[in-house]
């Protein structure tokens, strides 16, 4: 697909000189460019805003909002649907360029310009700007194609997750011993696969941004006592004991969230407690505070003490966690070592989850010493 014979690059050009303006407004006319002007800063921060463009040219010493304020806005402040390069133009006396470059500029180019430089580096960040947008398209299309896979995969095993559960349970006529055997081993195999595709699904619904969490007061005592009862017989099977650490009255703190959401976030972290431990305990921790120490200070998003927030704390006697894997544990695709380690978009998943509701993750854990998971949410006001 080539983006670029597809449309007429629009160019913005910034500068407080009419003069400017209109000699390069004219050399790039020619070349069949489409122009847009701006006087000064401001006017160019509400020009991109109502119609972003292809490309800026921003002269670098103009009075009010010079062009340094300018790309600093462009980069950081404002939300823009695609990136827009920036092509600095300033004095042969103007002064070093470099902090516009690393506020975000893409080049500069000095006055007074000539035709054949403009030209040349107008076409080269134009190519920059078409080739990230076709890598953009092509990941949009890609993430939609898997969404989409996905999402249709889903209807034949849940269909098949139906039909073993009838065979299983005689509604289809009795089975033998090795049948049965058989029956099971299919049916366990079609549940892990089915749980891997509703992971995959709910990714890339958070990366779509196509997630909207349906949210409302949740007790977390009643729902880490629901998500623990649920997984119990997990831990039976390990002969591993869960404790509920819940040490103050906790009856009447709630979270704003999406119940389901948070259910699916604990049933990951403390099935992976129960999975990666093969002897001793998993312990649920809850408590509620106000003030943070300085080192929980840095991992969170609201960094304030007078907010409230909940910490749930996960902890198991496993075999822990090297500071290696550490380092890439919750990005996607991120498998650990361990022989039980999965597709490596649970704890993913789990920080997207946590991330929605405006809490953090994190983990402490040294090999042969367990792990801990904490997640901190913000009380309900």
């Amino acid at each position: 697909m080539n983006l670029q014979s597809s449309r007429s690059d629009k160019i913005l050009v910034v500068d407080d000189s009419p003069d400017n303006v209109f000699l390069i407004k004219t050399i790039l006319e020619e070349e069949g460019y489409t122009i847009s002007t701006a006087e000064n800063g401001i006017s160019a921060l509400a020009e991109l805003k109502a119609s972003p463009c292809d490309l800026v040219l921003l002269d670098l010493m103009m009075p009010g909002m010079d062009g340094y304020e300018v790309t600093k806005h462009i980069r950081g402040d404002m939300k823009l649907p695609q990136y827009i390069p920036i092509l600095l133009i300033t004095a042969h006396d103007a002064p070093n360029v470099a902090r516009g470059l690393d506020l975000g500029a893409d080049d500069f180019i000095r006055k007074p310009v000539t035709v054949d430089e403009l030209l040349a580096r107008v076409r080269s960040l134009l190519r920059l700007k078409h080739s990230m947008d076709e890598r953009d398209e092509i990941a949009r299309q890609r993430e939609d194609f898997v969404s989409r896979l996905t999402h249709d995969l889903r209807t034949p095993l849940v269909a098949a997750d139906r039909m073993l559960m009838l065979f299983q349970q005689g509604a289809l006529g009795g089975l033998s011993s090795q049948m049965q055997e058989v029956i099971a081993i299919m049916a366990r195999s079609n549940t892990n696969l089915l749980s891997m595709v509703n992971t995959l699904l709910e990714v890339y619904r958070f990366e779509a941004g196509r997630k909207t969490l349906a949210l409302q007061p949740v007790n977390l005592s009643r729902l880490l006592e629901e998500v623990t009862g649920e997984l119990t017989p997990l831990a039976q099977a390990k002969t591993l004991s869960i404790n509920l650490d819940f040490t103050e009255d906790l009856s009447t703190n709630t979270v704003m969230g999406d119940r389901l959401e948070l259910h699916r976030l604990f049933t990951n972290l403390i099935g992976n407690a129960i999975k990666f431990t093969d002897s001793g305990s998993v312990t649920i921790r809850l408590t509620s505070q106000r003030q943070l120490d300085e080192s929980n200070q840095s991992q969170l998003s609201w960094k304030s003490n007078s907010v409230d927030y909940m910490s749930i704390e996960i902890a198991d006697t496993g075999p822990g966690i090297s500071s290696q894997e550490q380092a890439t544990l919750f990005e996607r695709f991120r498998q650990g070592s361990h022989k039980s380690s999965g597709s490596g978009l649970g704890l993913y998943l789990s920080r997207r989850i946590v991330e929605a509701h405006q809490g953090t993750i994190r983990l402490n854990s040294h090999l042969g010493e367990g792990s801990k998971f904490i997640v901190l949410l913000p009380l309900k006001s």
